[in-house]
């Protein structure tokens, strides 16, 4: 029986050759092994009238956005077209990324696997901050995926699905050798040199100077939508903002100083980032509404991690990014469009950025070449109001050190870490010390540990984490402890 991961591992040749000759290789490949009968096609429901044939979907990812940057979590600055998202869509007050900080929550996203599968578990390198401050040895995490990943773009593509990737890619140097058929301003950097043009980016045609790097992203998104005709796709569009440099043109600074005269100049252009991103979603909302396209485009609009503490707002959560701590991964998430009821808040599931992936493959009548390697749950029983989703557990792995900011933290933002999240009970287990913390999440502050009021289910949370991390093979850090 043909298994298209193993094509792909023979393509790998192919595409030192050439992307596009590995990409049409790898597309002939999938075909070939759906015609050969190996893949399984789920049933398609018929469409209602005005309807496109398949749902497409729009991944709106933000980059260091705090879970209370938008209004209608609670932040001052104002964020009016996220906020109608969210009120005729549905919004996840419990949604996760798989990682506190950019190229691991990116990596698991796209390919709905853990970061023992894919390698990227930081953003390198793991050995963070002066040596003689560190206990342990953290193990060396990869900074692209591997060749042999399956992205989203090549699991939809069995379906016909065109795909693009616009913006912060940040695990390879091009999109394009994993799949996408559209590149536009992706390659290995975290964040820009800067957010105003000129922006020096892979075919990102230049414009104006200080024009928004937004504004320029979301044109090209637009476009991708209009080319795509009666096709079904996937695009992601991968904002470079809220990252840092934190900048903003002179009106919008002017806007925000007006608003909030006792901010730092610093705040007002963070709040000019932001509305960069209200802007975004607006146009994208417009542009499928004015093609048809909206009540078979399912929008999702998140970020890859909490908000970089001193600037951002993560609201009541403790932390930041590169922390396990609720402020370090907790997200915004909403969902809109593809003909979801609107005007709900799911404040009861807890939810992660991989579940995205089984999610759209059920959407697209899609299947993954090896579906035991995707980690996540399909959110459609709750998009769809079929049902309800069941009992998990989430877990987290960062075997690193990232140096903290020394007016909030001290040396460290975090030494290597695991966690675990069961229902309302968090508990976070820290490599040098073996220190264990448990929280109650009723309390998202994180403010009272409660492992010393209760050992028994300390004890069993850790023993399922342990467990975890020992079949998933998770990569540990070295030193004097054992761990």
């Amino acid at each position: 029986m043909w298994n298209p991961v193993v094509l792909k591992r023979e393509s790998q040749t192919l595409k030192k050759i050439t992307p596009v000759i590995a990409r049409n290789c790898w597309i002939l490949l999938v075909h070939l092994w759906v015609i050969a009968g190996c893949a399984q096609v789920p049933q398609e429901r018929e469409p209602e009238d005005g309807e496109f044939s398949e749902t497409s979907i729009v991944v709106i990812l933000a980059d260091d956005l705090g879970w209370a940057d938008i209004s209608c979590q609670g932040s001052a600055w104002e964020t009016p077209a996220i906020d109608q998202l969210a009120r005729e869509g549905i919004r996840f007050t419990r949604a996760y990324s798989n990682g506190p900080n950019c190229a691991p929550s990116r990596a698991c996203l796209i390919t709905g696997t853990d970061v023992a599968t894919h390698g990227v578990f930081t953003v390198p390198p793991a050995t963070r901050g002066k040596a003689e401050n560190r206990k342990l040895n953290p193990p060396k995490s990869r900074r692209v995926l591997r060749d042999e990943a399956v992205t989203l773009a090549e699991m939809l593509s069995e379906k016909g699905y065109r795909s693009g990737h616009i913006g912060k890619w940040h695990v390879g140097d091009d999109p394009r050798t994993q799949g996408f058929d559209v590149s536009i301003a992706s390659d290995r950097r975290g964040h820009p040199k800067t957010h105003l043009a000129p922006w020096n980016l892979p075919d990102l045609p230049e414009q104006e100077a200080g024009t928004e790097l937004a504004d320029a992203l979301t044109d090209h998104a637009v476009e991708f939508i209009e080319e795509s005709g009666d096709e079904p796709f996937f695009l992601m569009l991968s904002h470079y903002a809220v990252h840092t440099p934190v900048q903003a043109p002179q009106k919008q600074i002017q806007k925000w100083k007006e608003k909030f005269p006792e901010a730092s100049k610093r705040v007002w252009k963070y709040a000019a980032l932001v509305e960069s991103l209200d802007r975004s979603v607006q146009r994208i909302r417009d542009v499928l509404e004015r093609t048809g396209r909206s009540r078979n485009t399912l929008v999702l609009f998140t970020s890859d991690n909490g908000g970089l503490e001193s600037f951002t707002d993560n609201g009541p959560l403790r932390g930041g990014k590169g922390m396990l701590y609720e402020g370090g991964v907790r997200v915004p998430l909403i969902a809109w469009g593809a003909g979801l009821k609107g005007g709900r808040i799911n404040s009861t599931d807890s939810v992660q950025l991989t579940d995205l992936a089984p999610t759209f493959l059920e959407l697209a009548g899609a299947s993954a070449p090896e579906p035991e390697l995707l980690v996540g749950t399909s959110l459609n029983p709750v998009l769809f109001q079929q049902g309800a989703l069941p009992e998990r557990d989430l877990m987290w792995h960062f075997p690193a050190y990232l140096e903290g900011i020394r007016s909030i933290h001290g040396t460290w933002r975090t030494t290597p870490v695991s966690s675990i999240m069961r229902g309302d009970d968090k508990l976070l287990e820290f490599f040098e010390d073996g220190d264990l913390q448990l929280y109650d999440l009723k309390d998202p502050t994180e403010q009272i540990d409660l492992s010393a009021q209760d050992p028994n289910k300390v004890k069993d949370l850790r023993e399922r984490l342990q467990r975890w991390r020992k079949a998933k093979k998770m990569p540990m850090p070295s030193g004097p402890k054992d761990q």
